[in-house]
C-alpha cells in the first residue's frame, strides 16, 4: 500500500480570464433592455443618482454620450480627478445643450401637456373581471341573503378559466441539483363541495353547497362557469335548442378522446349515428368554449411596443429609426459637478460622489451606445432582408447573427443582445427582431439558399391544397417537398408540422368525403 503525502505547496500558474469593467457590464445590460424596460431603468436612476438629471428642453437634439474605452481603468492625479477634467471639457463643448437658462416657448410646453392629457384620457379602463361579473349577476337574482352569501362564497373558488378549483404548481421528478430552480408545472385541482363547506364562516353541509353550485352558480353567465371538469363545462353549454343536441351530448359524455383523434368510424360504430350527423355534432362541439372564464382575462394582455420603426421612402428605399422619442434624455447635473469640484469636501464624501459620477457617466454612455448599436444592427438586417419587406415573409432569406456581426464589426453576442426582446414595426407588420434570423438549405433545383421559414410556407401550401378525403402523410409531404427542390427529412417535416400546430394526416381526414 503506497503512502499518501499530505502537505501544502506554493506554485504559480498562468491562465487567461476576461475581466469586464463595470461600465462594460452596464453597457451590455442596457443594450439588452427593450424600450419599456429602458424607460423604467432611466427613471429609477434619475431618482437614485444625484448626478443625473432629465433634460427638459423640448425640440432639442439629444446630446451625444461620451465615448469610453471599456478597458481603460479610471485614473486620478494628485490634484484631482482626470474624469472631472474630461467632464469640464464636455460641459464647454456642449454648452448649448447644458445651458439651463435656455427655455422653450410656452406654446411648445402647452402642446406637450395637451398630448400627455390626451394620452391619459385615451387609456383603457380596467376590464371587468370574472368575479366582478358573477357578483353583479348574483346581485340581480331573486335570492335570500343567506343564499346569495353562500353563492358568492362558492364563486370565490372559481379560477380564471371558469372552473371550480384552483391552478396549482406540481413539482415533477427532476434531478436533485435542479429542484430549487424548478417551478413545477401548472395543473388544475378541483375543489369538492365538502371542502368549500369547511371554509364557510357558518355551519353548512356539502349538500347545501352542491345545491348552490348547481342551481345558482352554474346558471350564471358565461355558460359553463362553475364546472368541475371539461365534460361538465361543455354539457352546461348545451341547451334544449342546441342543434344536434342528442348526438352532441353523446360525443361529450363518451367520445371526447375519439373526437380529438378524428376517429369518426369508431364513433359511428359505437353510436350508430351516420357520418353526416357525427360531423355536424363535431362542428357544433368546436363552437363551445372549453375555458369560458378566459374572456375576462383581458387585464393580463401584454402590448408590444416596437423599438424600431422602418418606413419606405419615396425613392423606394427603407429607412429605420428608433422609437425612443418619449424616453427621457439624461445628462450630467451641472450643479452636482460644481459640488464635486468644491475643495471643502472630505475624502469620504468625495469618494461617494465619485462613484455616483462614474455611474452617471456610464449610464449616459451606455444609452447612447445602445442607440447606435441597435440602429446599425437594424439597418444591416433590413438591407439583407429587402425581399422580405418588398414581397412578404415567404421571401425571407437565411441569415445568421454572425453575418450581421461581421458587417457591423461587433461580437456576435452584441448582436444577440441587441435583438433580444426587441420588436420592429415595418410596412409588412410588427415582428420580433429575431424573426429575421434563421438558417436554410440550398435548393436542389435553383442552387440558391432557401430559409427554413420558406420551407414551412411551402409545407402549409401543400397541406392547404391536399385532398381532405385522403390527406398527405408526412412521408408524402417529404416526397412533395423534395420534388420542389427542398431537401428535408421526415423528422423535419413532423417537427415543422407540430410547430405550425397542424394535426396529423389521420386527424385532418374528412370522413364525410370518404
Amino acid at each position: 500500500m503506497s503512502g499518501m503525502r499530505i502537505g501544502m505547496d506554493m506554485h504559480t500558474r498562468m491562465d487567461q480570464k476576461m475581466i469586464l469593467a463595470p461600465r462594460m457590464i452596464q453597457s451590455m445590460e442596457i443594450l439588452q433592455l427593450p424600450i419599456v424596460d429602458l424607460l423604467a431603468k432611466i427613471e429609477k436612476e434619475l431618482q437614485e443618482n444625484p448626478f443625473l438629471e432629465q433634460k427638459e428642453h423640448l425640440g432639442e437634439e439629444a446630446a451625444p454620450a461620451e465615448e469610453f474605452n471599456p478597458d481603460a481603468p479610471l485614473k486620478h492625479d494628485e490634484t484631482g480627478d482626470l474624469e472631472f477634467s474630461r467632464l469640464e471639457a464636455l460641459n464647454r463643448d456642449w454648452d448649448d445643450h447644458f445651458n439651463e437658462e435656455h427655455r422653450v416657448s410656452r406654446a411648445a410646453l402647452e402642446e406637450e401637456g395637451d398630448r400627455k392629457l390626451d394620452a391619459m384620457a385615451n387609456m383603457p379602463d380596467r376590464p371587468q373581471s370574472l368575479q366582478d361579473y358573477l357578483a353583479e349577476q348574483l346581485g340581480e337574482m331573486e335570492l335570500t341573503a343567506d343564499q346569495r352569501r353562500l353563492a358568492r362564497h362558492v364563486c370565490s373558488f372559481i379560477d380564471r378559466t371558469g372552473y371550480l378549483g384552483a391552478r396549482v404548481r406540481v413539482k415533477e421528478k427532476v434531478r436533485e441539483r435542479d429542484k430549487e430552480d424548478d417551478p413545477g408545472r401548472e395543473t388544475f385541482r378541483p375543489v369538492s363541495p365538502a371542502e368549500i363547506a369547511q371554509t364557510y364562516d357558518e355551519p353548512v353541509t356539502a349538500e347545501q353547497v352542491e345545491d348552490a353550485l348547481v342551481h345558482v352558480v352554474q346558471k350564471l353567465d358565461p355558460p359553463g362557469v362553475g364546472a368541475r371538469d371539461l365534460k361538465e363545462c361543455l354539457l352546461l353549454q348545451v341547451t334544449p335548442d342546441t342543434p344536434h343536441r342528442d348526438a352532441l351530448v353523446v360525443l361529450i359524455r363518451d367520445h371526447l378522446e375519439d373526437v380529438g383523434y378524428n376517429r369518426i368510424p369508431v364513433i359511428q360504430k359505437a353510436t350508430r349515428f351516420d357520418i353526416a350527423t357525427i360531423r355536424e355534432a363535431v362542428d357544433q362541439l368546436h363552437r363551445l368554449d372549453p375555458k369560458p372564464g378566459l374572456k375576462f382575462a383581458g387585464a393580463e394582455t401584454q402590448y408590444v411596443v416596437p423599438d424600431i420603426l422602418v418606413e419606405r421612402t419615396d425613392a423606394g428605399d427603407y429607412e429605420a429609426r428608433l422609437t425612443d422619442d418619449w424616453v427621457p434624455t439624461v445628462r450630467i447635473s451641472k450643479r452636482y459637478l460644481e459640488l464635486y469640484k468644491s475643495k471643502g469636501l472630505d475624502e469620504a464624501a468625495r469618494d461617494r460622489l465619485r462613484k455616483s459620477l462614474q455611474s452617471a457617466q456610464w449610464l449616459v454612455s451606455a444609452v447612447e451606445q445602445r442607440r447606435n448599436t441597435l440602429l446599425k444592427v437594424t439597418k444591416a438586417i433590413i438591407n439583407h432582408q429587402r425581399a422580405f419587406l418588398d414581397s412578404g415573409p415567404e421571401h425571407i432569406q437565411p441569415l445568421k447573427m454572425q453575418q450581421i456581426a461581421d458587417l457591423v464589426k461587433v461580437h456576435v453576442t452584441t448582436v444577440s443582445r441587441a435583438v433580444d426582446d426587441k420588436w420592429i414595426q415595418t410596412p409588412r407588420g410588427v415582428f420580433p427582431l429575431k424573426r429575421f434570423f434563421g438558417g436554410g438549405k440550398k435548393n436542389d433545383q435553383t442552387h440558391e439558399d432557401v430559409a427554413y421559414e420558406v420551407m414551412k410556407q411551402k409545407l402549409m401550401e401543400l397541406i392547404g391544397d391536399e385532398d381532405k378525403a385522403s390527406p398527405l402523410s408526412d412521408e408524402e409531404l417529404v416526397a412533395r417537398l423534395n420534388e420542389a427542390g427542398y431537401p428535408v427529412a421526415r423528422r423535419t417535416v413532423t417537427k415543422y408540422r407540430k410547430m405550425l400546430r397542424i394535426p396529423s394526416s389521420r386527424q385532418r381526414k374528412d370522413w364525410s368525403r370518404v
